[in-house]
């Protein structure tokens, strides 16, 4: 069964990703208010009432803007874990959250949502790959550096939205402040043009067959120049760049174009889910 996935916006302004098949999908973030996030998957041809669940990476104000008016009104399990509750200053409804745990698998019907911990300046980030057992999509942003659990999720990704936040030409020449600077650059901050391409180009698998470059800085990027370094090593990938200022459209992952899947691509077990109350 395919995958459709979509950046609904993705930046500073606000985060949040759409994973799904026919029957179920997921939200990886809520960064933007209920009423944008309907209006932007109403454009999309996406339904509200697929979506199962919530999925929290961690509490900056990006990623959980619209989240408690988006769970109250549609009764939407909440995933996130007590630090990024309580740091968020969050107010959920107790009977809708769910904790989960470092690489153990969320069953959501045909979905599993694993989550691992990542670098970044909040109390308890985590990053995500969602699967149904034949296909893998990653959701990889807000990250400081490249590490191990990076690099073991991406290379099962036949899809992935990766983080490609700043040029570091145009950041460090750029007007923000030094303490910005190296918040941004420090390894708990975000991932630069370099180390995404650099990801890419060791790790990527060879059935990835959709890249979307996300989180890019308003300031300090631009997509025509990500595109750039991107193309040349992309192969059979498709380049798509995540803005901030719209959604992207669906792409269909679809288990039908992968004739050959390599052995890391078998599916995780399923995973218990855990109540915060």
């Amino acid at each position: 069964m395919p995958l459709d996935i979509a950046s609904l916006n993705s930046g500073s302004n606000g985060n949040c990703y759409y994973v799904g098949n026919d029957k179920e999908a997921v939200l990886v973030d809520a960064g933007l208010s209920c009423r944008e996030t309907e209006k932007r998957m109403k454009r999309l041809g996406l339904s509200m009432h697929l979506v199962k669940a919530i999925f929290i990476s961690h509490e900056h104000a990006d990623h959980i803007h619209g989240l408690e008016v988006l769970s109250k009104k549609y009764q939407l399990p909440v995933y996130i874990t007590p630090n990024t509750l309580q740091n968020g200053r969050l107010v959920l409804n107790k009977d809708q959250v769910y904790a989960f745990s470092p690489h153990l698998p969320v069953a959501i019907g045909q979905l599993r949502i694993t989550a691992f911990p990542k670098y970044h300046d909040a109390s308890d980030p985590y990053s995500f790959v969602i699967s149904d057992g034949h296909l893998t999509i990653g959701v990889f942003t807000d990250i400081g550096i490249i590490c191990d659990n990076l690099i073991r999720y991406f290379k099962v990704c036949h899809a992935a939205f990766l983080e490609s936040n700043y040029d570091v030409k145009m950041l460090l020449e750029g007007s923000y402040p030094a303490y910005l600077k190296k918040r941004i650059t420090g390894g708990m901050g975000h991932l630069s043009n370099d180390q995404a391409l650099e990801l890419f180009t060791r790790h990527r698998p060879t059935f990835m067959s959709h890249l979307l470059l996300a989180h890019l800085s308003k300031n300090n990027n631009d997509p025509d120049l990500v595109r750039s370094l991107f193309t040349p090593h992309a192969k059979e990938t498709k380049i798509i760049i995540a803005t901030r200022y719209e959604e992207t459209p669906v792409y269909c992952i679809d288990s039908a174009q992968f004739a050959v899947l390599d052995n890391a691509t078998q599916a995780l077990p399923f995973g218990r889910q855990l109540k915060l109350f």
